[in-house]
């Protein structure tokens, strides 16, 4: 018996896993020291569990403990990124490159400097939603102080040439920061190797709590730099104000080691039920896949059921929690707006509302998956039937 509602919305968030909540629980009420109070012992515990974690989390992209920089989750860290390297390079130059595909916050972070001078490129990706980078290399000037292009996108899941923009950026001396929300504890990501400078991420993404994240910030080779976006005592080498979240660190320590410890194996599975889902899905009449078919995460699907509006589908299939893009696209609650990132790459907004993203997880099972399959069906037959009558 399927246990309902079905959950397939693992982009938007995850829940936390009960080996990562554990590993909280004794930082809640017995070690709920502040890991800034030095002068006794339930300071002393704080700090060295915040210390494991950084450990843990620098060990997964190959970076070193102290380039890891605790925020309150992926905006912040896109926002700190984004803006301290540009507010610290104004004298330097103004141009950023970015895409057109990236997360709200990179975008209207990308906006708000816009507002104070600094020139912007959105770069076009192709029909798969992926960029080019000769296209990079092509916008680059000599005022261009920072790219940023995300590792794999939260809508159709394709993963960037992110290696080769990186070795672009290295050549010519310019910042290079992704968003890796989607991607880290999903996908194999090295720092060095792909010279990344700035690297933003969640907990929430991979099995960890809300309301903490990171921001890998080069330390060498070279050294990266950006300023403050908030000021106060000092935390996190300056670069952070404000009192850690230790419960919530030591989670995201915990949830990165199980990801990187289990990530070859539920990869596989991953694969094998998102295309199990993938082939049921598109028989369906005049559906279609976006994104890039073997270039993208192992479990996302995104497809567009023509003629059928995702809202009225989701609202028939309330068993099953789908989306019909971004959790971060809506301007209120429950006032979706048509996907930018659909639009970049070509559908145009009858399609765009006619798309369901299908996040697959951790604790989703075969089972699961052929009942979303056939509700899809199911619900999708109703609604023609319907418009066919006139009722929809």
């Amino acid at each position: 018996m399927i246990k309902t509602p079905v959950y397939m919305d693992y982009h938007a968030t995850t829940p936390v896993d009960k080996r990562v909540l554990d590993a909280m629980m004794p930082f809640f009420t017995e070690h709920f020291g502040n890991a800034a109070s030095l002068q006794h012992r339930l300071g002393w515990i704080a700090k060295e569990a915040v210390e494991i974690a950084r450990k843990k989390i620098a060990k997964a992209i190959n970076a070193q403990p102290r380039e890891i920089i605790f925020t309150s989750g992926a905006t912040e860290s896109n926002n700190l990124a984004i803006k301290g390297v540009a507010h610290l390079l104004r004298s330097k130059g103004n141009h950023i490159i970015t895409t057109q595909i990236e997360h709200k916050c990179v975008l209207e972070s990308c906006k708000t400097l816009e507002a104070e001078g600094f020139r912007i490129s959105i770069l076009p990706i192709d029909q798969f939603g992926k960029v080019n980078a000769n296209d990079v290399k092509n916008a680059i000037t000599d005022s261009t102080i920072l790219i940023s292009v995300m590792f794999a996108n939260n809508e159709i899941g394709t993963v960037q040439p992110i290696a080769e923009i990186g070795k672009l950026c290295e050549e010519k001396g310019i910042v290079f920061h992704t968003d890796a929300t989607q991607a880290v504890g999903r996908i194999p990501i090295d720092v060095e190797a792909m010279n990344i400078h700035l690297l933003s991420f969640a907990s929430h993404k991979m099995y960890g709590p809300k309301g903490v994240g990171a921001l890998y910030i080069r330390s060498k080779n070279p050294r990266t730099a950006i300023e403050p976006q908030i000021n106060g005592a000092g935390h996190e080498h300056g670069l952070r104000s404000g009192t850690l979240n230790v419960a919530g660190i030591v989670g995201f320590g915990t949830a990165v080691q199980i990801a990187m410890d289990e990530m070859e194996e539920e990869n596989i599975r991953l694969f094998h039920l998102r295309n199990r889902l993938q082939e049921k899905i598109l028989k369906i009449e005049n559906s279609s896949l976006n994104g890039h078919p073997t270039e993208r995460l192992p479990n996302n699907l995104n497809i567009t059921l023509h003629g059928i509006n995702s809202d009225q589908l989701m609202t028939e299939m309330n068993d099953v929690a789908v989306s019909a893009g971004s959790a971060c696209t809506s301007e209120e609650i429950g006032d979706m707006q048509y996907s930018h990132v659909l639009h970049a790459i070509g559908l145009n907004e009858e399609s765009g509302r006619s798309t369901i993203r299908f996040g697959l997880g951790r604790f989703t099972s075969e089972e699961e998956v052929d009942y979303v399959a056939e509700r899809i069906n199911s619900v999708r037959s109703k609604l023609r039937t319907f418009s066919s009558l006139g009722v929809v």
